[in-house]
């Protein structure tokens, strides 16, 4: 089974956009999964534990034992996906885009 790992924004302006971005994260997720995936959610494994920047330093990490990446729309406003796609690309992981 291929690991694919799912990038995209967690930050926001509210509490409230935070919950929409994890919600939608764990909703692509699902899906991946039922399509035969091992998916990372790393929206999902920090959830609402703060903006520490340590989690990237291990979200990077657990990336590049991975087989592809997904990345979310708007991801562009993300400095953690833009890393994120930045080291799947050095890595030479499968990138795809949700539409």
């Amino acid at each position: 089974m291929k690991v694919i790992y799912v990038a995209g924004k967690y930050r926001a302006d509210s509490e409230s956009g935070v919950f929409e971005n994890i919600i939608h994260s764990r909703a692509v997720a699902q899906r991946l999964w039922h399509e035969g995936w091992a998916v990372i959610c790393p929206h999902m494994n920090s959830a609402f534990m703060g903006l520490n920047l340590i989690f990237l330093d291990g979200d990077l990490e657990i990336l590049k034992r991975c087989d592809a990446i997904y990345m979310l729309k708007d991801w562009e406003q993300s400095v953690g996906a833009t890393k994120e796609l930045e080291i799947a690309k050095k890595c030479g992981l499968k990138v795809y885009f949700e539409e």
